[in-house]
């Protein structure tokens, strides 16, 4: 069984497209959110009860964030445990940093970190112009292709893999690459506006700045119309930092 999310919503018609195309490897669930929860990362609800609406068989709409439908699908809806994950189609990219804050990845970990092999995939727009022709199918097709792989070899068990696809027709893929994130981030930007009361409001976002184009990046990849697959590690932790801190940080010189 294939166990099928996203951050754009039960609607989502990247998420319909993925589900049909991972049907021709094995029997698909679908656990989604009931609305788009785009940019929401690994945020999951706490303060009020959840809700799964069962759309059709094998199909529930939660109204909550992905991560909320992971936990959901894995401690309830699911008859058995998935053998793999895979979130998306996301409408738009999950390069470089937009992976701490993509509601599409955040279900890739949160499937990874539960123990269940998970591919997060975006379609990349990018460079697209103002009203797109969206090629969802040819991220299907290439996350059909990649999920096989996957069901055959295995993934590391503290590995998600991030995929982005150039948004074009299948012919116009020029490859496929395994890429590092590039370390590209955002610029700061609050628009303030008032309301007919007067009172400021905000409008939050920012542009790309400090753009890491290496060749090895998921940015250039995508940019050169290839497939980028990214693995992207859960632990955080600088290994080879933690002897240098060790003399410099440690009781004696912290005076403890």
């Amino acid at each position: 069984m294939i166990f099928v999310t996203n951050d754009d919503g039960i609607d989502a018609p990247g998420l319909q497209v993925l589900a049909e195309a991972l049907e021709t490897l094995d029997e698909v669930y679908v656990v989604a959110p009931d609305r788009e929860r785009s940019a929401v990362g690994m945020a999951i609800t706490l303060h009020q009860p959840l809700r799964a609406k069962q759309i059709r068989t094998r199909v529930y709409a939660v109204d909550g964030t992905p991560v909320d439908c992971v936990d959901l699908a894995l401690g309830t809806l699911l008859p058995e445990p998935p053998r793999l994950l895979v979130s998306g189609i996301n409408r738009g990219q999950n390069l470089g940093a937009d992976i701490h804050f993509s509601g599409t990845v955040g279900a890739a970990k949160k499937g990874t970190l539960s123990g269940i092999p998970s591919i997060a995939v975006s379609l990349a727009l990018e460079q697209i112009g103002e009203q797109p022709d969206f090629h969802y199918k040819t991220a299907g097709t290439i996350a059909c292709r990649i999920a096989k792989q996957v069901i055959e070899k295995g993934i590391p068990s503290h590995i998600l893999l991030n995929v982005n696809v150039p948004n074009c027709g299948l012919s116009e893929i020029r490859g496929i690459k395994i890429t590092r994130q590039d370390r590209g981030n955002y610029s700061i930007n609050a628009v303030t506006r008032l309301d007919r009361g007067g009172r400021p409001y905000y409008w939050i976002g920012g542009e790309r700045t400090q753009i890491d184009f290496g060749r090895d990046t998921d940015l250039h990849a995508v940019h050169n119309r290839r497939v980028s697959i990214t693995p992207v590690q859960l632990d955080f932790t600088d290994h080879t930092l933690i002897t240098p801190l060790k003399s410099w940080l440690d009781d004696e010189n912290m005076q403890l």
